[in-house]
């Protein structure tokens, strides 16, 4: 019961922190790194998304522990060259949303999923995120050094979400591995929640 206490209190932390947390570029730094760099800091979907994905990739265990962050950087910087370029992406925002429904849904299968199935998922989802970054990076920013920013913040939130779980599950075991699936699940109810407002 202690450990689905801290993963509770951790979620809410995480939801108070990202509440005062959701404007996108051109709110606080104006450099380009550091405007990447906040850039998934700054918003609810970014964040959750991102640490979803480091979720489940210890979820899933073996080779996804790398695979599946890097499959998703990977595929969000191509996502940002896109975008940047002007390539129009459709339902971008729905896509988005989306991806917080399905890397929660697949934080709480846990390792139900093979690593072919959650880097294939990631990367499509990848894309959408980073469509948006590259979109709203703003002409008077440096692109190489946005993208770096960016790149490194999602790196960290990847790294949040799995080494958080691995902890969770090597101090807990099976009630840490209980309470990871319930975030995966309140993370997917907040995704299906963003859903809701867009139809």
């Amino acid at each position: 019961m202690r450990s689905l206490s801290v993963a509770a209190l951790s979620v809410t932390a995480l939801g108070l922190f990202t509440t005062s947390a959701l404007a996108h570029t051109g709110v606080g730094p104006t450099g380009s790194f550091l405007t990447g760099f906040m850039h998934p800091l700054g918003g609810i979907d970014h964040i959750l998304t991102m640490v979803a994905v480091g979720t489940m990739a210890a979820m899933v265990g073996g080779r996804a522990l790398w695979t599946v962050p890097c499959a998703f950087v990977a595929m969000m910087m191509l996502g940002a060259v896109a975008g940047a370029a002007g390539y129009p992406l459709p339902l971008v925002e729905f896509g988005i949303a989306a991806s917080i429904v399905v890397t929660g849904l697949a934080t709480a299968l846990g390792r139900s999923l093979t690593e072919a199935v959650a880097v294939g998922l990631v990367a499509v989802f990848a894309v959408f995120h980073g469509h948006a970054h590259g979109t709203e990076m703003a002409p008077s920013l440096t692109a190489v050094e946005y993208g770096a920013g960016f790149v490194i913040a999602t790196a960290l939130l990847h790294a949040t979400g799995l080494f958080g779980t691995l902890m969770l599950s090597r101090r807990f075991a099976t009630t840490g591995m209980n309470a990871v699936r319930i975030a995966g699940a309140t993370i997917a109810a907040v995704g299906a929640g963003m859903i809701g407002t867009m139809i």
